[in-house]
């Protein structure tokens, strides 16, 4: 039974095919699309797919955006199905003063990322970070509950903010710097390390919580960026959604068969 995966971010819409919905499945294709571009997909990227068995998303562009995904899916004969935060799903707790609330994108990324740690070794704290138009860091305990996060722009929001905002300021195509002498390398060099700041703050709390120090995985789009300017270990995870994704299917799925 192959599976059909989406994640559908604030900027582009990424899909995998896989053999099966369980961790660990073999990817058969994948693809992504910027949102304006999703009218295109039936014709274009998923035009050569065999149907999908199953598809299980992730959404948190809203409801416009998900209703013009279904009608791309229509060239198949499967029914869509999307990922809502729960208080607890596939061994995580959610913490979230009002768990439907907490952004799905955010929950199956921690989904993900939970059980990628116990996959390689005993259970410890986790501070989990994506970085895309918006950057979440996420706290979870030793036994898989979800404390808390942060929320804060990514580098274009920041800079599209002070270039709207400053006068004489233009988003720049600087370098990161330790001290930057130019505009460019200063705007830069701020939007990153304010991004650095906010996960290294976030690992101090973990620490003082728990009194040792915790696992760090990073993933999203513009992860690769802040890889150089980290002051703490972390495991860069390219597809930590999709893992998510795979974790909830084959439970969802399972307990449907």
């Amino acid at each position: 039974m192959t599976f059909l995966a989406i994640d559908v971010g604030n900027t582009r819409l990424k899909w995998a095919l896989y053999d099966q919905p369980r961790p660990g499945a073999a990817l058969l294709a994948q693809g992504a699309q910027f949102l304006e571009n999703i009218d295109k997909l039936a014709d274009g990227d998923w035009a050569g797919l065999a149907a999908p068995g199953r598809m299980l998303g992730c959404i948190v562009a809203g409801e416009a955006v998900r209703r013009r995904v279904e009608e791309q899916m229509e060239l198949w004969d499967v029914t869509p199905q999307w990922v809502v935060p729960s208080a607890a799903e596939a061994g995580l707790t959610n913490g979230y003063d009002h768990p439907t609330r907490l952004g799905a994108d955010r929950w199956v990324a921690m989904i993900g990322a939970w059980h990628r740690m116990r996959a390689q070794g005993p259970a410890r704290p986790m501070v989990v970070v994506m970085v895309g138009t918006a950057v979440t860091v996420e706290a979870i305990s030793p036994e898989g509950r979800f404390l808390g996060g942060l929320i804060l722009p990514g580098h274009g929001i920041m800079l599209r903010a002070l270039e709207s905002g400053t006068a004489g300021l233009h988003v720049p195509t600087g370098d990161v710097r330790e001290f930057p002498t130019n505009t460019s390398d200063a705007l830069t060099s701020g939007g990153t390390y304010a991004i650095a700041g906010a996960v290294e703050r976030m690992v101090q709390h973990v620490r003082g919580q728990f009194g040792g120090e915790p696992v760090c995985v990073m993933t999203g789009g513009a992860g690769w960026k802040m890889a150089p300017s980290m002051s703490v270990p972390f495991d860069l995870v390219d597809n930590l959604i999709f893992d998510g994704l795979l974790e909830v299917a084959a439970l969802r799925f399972h307990e449907n068969t």
